[in-house]
């Protein structure tokens, strides 16, 4: 995950010039969340199967854009689609990579029904960092990252929700969208970042693409992850936002989901909300009152699978596939 150039941002200052006062949204918030009447789903989010996504894909190495494990993880993630029936679509696209070469960038769009409404967009970039800026030990700072967490996750996360909603629709149309040439940015440059999103929500593959709204998942695997409301998510999305996280609550994950404002993130979200009028959610682990943030394991070689919990990825999984369903039950 990039350096996302975080800001502090004050509950109170964004809520007021944003999306109102930030006491009142917290009551209304938890008040909602104890009256909910949810309904169990069919079938429960499968967190060893998610696990075992992140794993296959921590398996090919560090998935750098233009590398040969890249390559071989994004033909995995494509046959996995199209064998649960999806129709997908490869967009090709350049960009720069770390080091500021240029590079073919490829994002993975799935869907089931290309043309049916309502619809809503589950995001996840697939790239690794190929650097690891933030490592303890200096000698590897300039060895790419297995990340399973920072990449991997996200993606394990996906590819659950999208085989169990190829199985079981859950009420909605969902269009899963895998973004490539996230994590390659540089500090101090946001425009850097993001360069698969960028361009997807710039030329999106249907023309005139639109979704009700869209949530992302970046690092959602790490153990005793903490999810805070993100800063964009809450000027732009407050809806959804505090939609998904009455849902963890009333599901038993609130120890995961905290209902309080975190920083705002330079992430994938961003170019969907301001080039698609997309209203958009990060779910990303990030505890602004650490002195970590992002967790030790962040851009470092200790971003691999022992860092990642079956729990927080099942919390993460059964909290949006239950959101959906109750959302769009008829």
């Amino acid at each position: 995950m990039q350096i996302r150039n975080i800001i502090q941002i004050g509950l109170c200052v964004l809520a007021s010039m944003l999306v109102g006062c930030t006491g009142s949204k917290q009551g209304q918030a938890g008040s909602q969340a104890d009256q909910m009447q949810t309904i169990a789903p069919t079938s429960a989010f499968d967190a060893d199967s998610a696990y075992r996504f992140v794993s296959d894909q921590v398996a090919f190495g560090p998935r750098v854009s233009g590398s040969a494990a890249h390559r071989a993880c994004g033909d995995w993630i494509v046959a996995k689609l199209r064998g649960w029936g999806y129709h997908i679509i490869e967009q090709a696209f350049t960009g720069k990579d770390y080091f500021g070469k240029s590079i073919q960038g490829r994002n993975i769009i799935a869907t089931l029904a290309p043309e049916a409404t309502p619809r809503v967009l589950l995001m996840a970039h697939w790239d690794t960092r190929a650097v690891a800026d933030h490592d303890s030990q200096h000698s590897r700072r300039s060895e790419p990252i297995l990340g399973a967490d920072d990449g991997g996750s996200g993606v394990g996360v996906l590819l659950e929700l999208a085989r169990q909603h190829a199985q079981e629709h859950v009420g909605v149309e969902l269009d899963f969208v895998f973004f490539d040439l996230e994590d390659g940015g540089n500090n101090g440059d946001n425009d850097s970042w993001c360069l698969g999103s960028q361009h997807w929500s710039k030329h999106p593959h249907q023309t005139d693409y639109q979704a009700e709204f869209g949530i992302l998942l970046d690092m959602v695997g790490a153990k005793k992850a903490k999810f805070y409301w993100e800063g964009h998510s809450r000027a732009y999305a407050a809806p959804i936002l505090y939609k998904v996280w009455e849902e963890a609550r009333a599901l038993g994950f609130g120890d995961y989901f905290i209902s309080a404002g975190g920083g705002a993130m330079i992430d994938d979200h961003v170019p969907v909300i301001q080039n698609r009028g997309i209203p958009a959610i990060d779910i990303i682990n990030h505890n602004p009152h650490t002195d970590q943030g992002f967790g030790e394991h962040w851009h470092t070689h200790g971003d691999n699978m022992n860092i990642i919990d079956r729990k927080t990825l099942g919390a993460v999984g059964q909290t949006v596939h239950t959101m959906l369903r109750n959302k769009y039950r008829k």
